[in-house]
């Protein structure tokens, strides 16, 4: 099978392309970073896919980072929205068979304690410009499938983790911090909100996931892709320094801490499952364990490119 990755030089799509390319499928690869068009421009976009001719399109591309969206939520709007809409609409172009639109569990917003795990029938409350631009995302993709006939199956993703993992994100920042308090001696992790609880899953679990999804999520359909239950940050950061080559110590730092914090997120992956036979296999240890090397080995080789 043909496939086209979009983002494919980002964390999730440099695995997903290599999980792609070890079961079989053909894989094209598009991301502005190694020049690859622009999401926003649609031209460029109907000519890349028209050349490619993709029969599935993976569309990972877009602007991921919480943090920065409420510095610029305009950006983070046009970026996730108008960027989805170009691809669907370059998919739609040049007759690919089925698209694959990658969202976030944080389309859920804050869920009462009560109602979890979180089911794909949960209402959408996004609280973050990110979450707002990502659930706007997947109305477009609905409407695709609705209004164009188009083949779209939508994943919504909770917090996935692994090598390669950039530090805006919690589990990588930690790995992080410690492999440089190897280097250095130092002693103190900076850490925000301890007590925040997500679902983790690792990111060589997801992708199998967007594959299976590839061969036999229904059309028009929506999956949680998760783990199916939460783990507290603190419970993160302590096994991350658990695995530190001396003593370190958690420091909170509130200048990390969000504009606004979800106490706990973790999913129901039952439709996935039933839907795909899909269970993750990589236990959490192991997930942090492969995190922290990759930042070891990382931390060796940024002062050079400084």
């Amino acid at each position: 099978m043909k496939a086209l990755v979009t983002g494919s030089a980002g964390f999730v799509g440099r695995h997903l392309i290599g999980h792609l390319e070890d079961n079989g499928y053909d894989v094209f690869g598009t991301d502005l970073s190694s020049g690859g068009p622009d999401l926003l421009d649609l031209k460029s976009f109907i000519e890349l896919f028209k050349r490619i001719n993709p029969e599935v399109v993976f569309h990972l591309a877009g602007q991921a980072d919480v943090a920065a969206s409420w510095k610029d939520p305009y950006k983070t709007f046009k970026s996730n929205v108008e960027g989805t809409i170009n691809v669907l609409t370059a998919a739609r172009e040049s007759n690919a068979q089925k698209i694959i639109t990658i969202t976030s569990a944080d389309v859920y917003g804050p869920v009462a304690s009560q109602d979890l795990p979180i089911t794909e029938e949960t209402a959408l409350k996004p609280v973050s410009p990110y979450a707002a631009s990502k659930a706007a995302a997947e109305l477009f993709s609905l409407q695709a499938h609705d209004g164009y006939g188009q083949h779209v199956i939508r994943a919504r993703s909770f917090n996935h983790i692994g090598p390669g993992q950039s530090e805006n994100f919690v589990c990588a920042a930690i790995a992080c911090r410690v492999a440089k308090n190897e280097l250095s001696g130092g002693k103190v992790v900076k850490i925000g909100n301890l007590e925040a609880k997500r679902d983790f899953t690792d990111v060589r679990d997801v992708v199998s996931a967007y594959k299976l999804l590839s061969l036999s999520g229904e059309n028009g359909e929506v999956y949680n892709v998760c783990s199916g239950f939460a783990v507290s940050v603190q419970e993160i950061a302590e096994r991350i320094i658990g695995m530190a080559r001396h003593k370190m110590r958690l420091e909170v730092d509130e200048t990390l801490f969000r504009p606004v914090e979800i106490p706990e997120l973790f999913g129901d992956s039952s439709k996935l499952s039933i839907a795909t036979q899909w269970e993750p296999i990589y236990p959490l240890e192991d997930t942090l364990r492969d995190l922290l090397e990759y930042w070891r080995a990382q931390v060796l080789i940024e002062p050079e490119a400084e």
